[in-house]
């Protein structure tokens, strides 16, 4: 049940090129950056990244762009992302972009084992377009289907040996749901604790969907757009 590795580039012995990975964050908060940190230094390619946002253009995710590592997004928001725009507009980017709240649910029900569902959200726009629609109570539906990955690459705040997760604040964002929608879910944490440190009702993600988990280092938390108060006299 130990499921501890030393660090990020051992928790990723079998990325290959080509993979789809689920990685947690919104922007750049909760981005799991030593395990992205790894995927550059590895350069596996051809990947499928499904994120709310690709970071910005030096940060979280974007360093994977400027590396060219992605092929595809599957993304929510896209706007701080300046290398993102030029790819995308070049035809070097696929993207498939999503309302928020549809892709928090595909990734839950891929978690959950549902395949599809149907949604009110996109129906009569260009989302809708080529997907399969239907009525419900006399409201227009689309059909979206559930998103699964390879790997789950989530960043949590504090950890278990066993895997037990729990997330600080709005650093949890989508990590709960892609923690159960990927193969292989990796975790990196703040703080790595002993078994039965972690108050049980406090447990947001259960170990039964952690595979490996390994302590987190150098943390920059970086944040896209800085607003701060004048300091008075100033």
């Amino acid at each position: 049940m130990n499921k501890v590795f030393s660090d990020a580039d051992a928790a990723l012995f079998d990325l290959q090129d080509g993979a789809t990975i689920l990685s947690s964050g919104f922007g750049l908060s909760g981005n799991p950056e030593n395990l992205i940190a790894a995927i550059l230094r590895k350069g596996t390619r051809d990947l499928t990244i499904i994120s709310n946002n690709c970071g910005t253009t030096n940060d979280g995710l974007g360093v994977l762009l400027q590396a060219k590592q992605v092929r595809k997004m599957i993304s929510s928001y896209v706007g701080e992302n300046k290398e993102f725009e030029r790819q995308y507009l070049a035809g070097e980017l696929q993207v498939e972009l999503n309302p928020q709240g549809t892709l928090a649910e595909r990734i839950r029900a891929g978690g959950a084992g549902i395949p599809a569902f149907f949604t009110p959200t996109g129906a009569g726009t260009e989302v809708a377009k080529g997907k399969e629609q239907r009525d419900f109570a006399s409201r227009p539906c689309v059909l979206e289907t559930a998103l699964r990955g390879d790997f789950a690459l989530i960043k949590a705040w504090r950890g278990d040996r066993w895997g037990n997760l729990q997330y600080r604040k709005t650093a949890r964002n989508f990590a709960p749901m892609m923690a159960t929608a990927g193969r292989i879910t990796i975790v990196e944490v703040e703080e790595l604790v002993e078994v039965g440190q972690l108050e049980p009702d406090c447990i947001h993600t259960p170990s039964i969907y952690v595979q490996r988990i390994f302590q987190g280092r150098d943390y920059r938390k970086p944040i896209e757009q800085r607003t701060v108060r004048p300091r008075p006299g100033a």
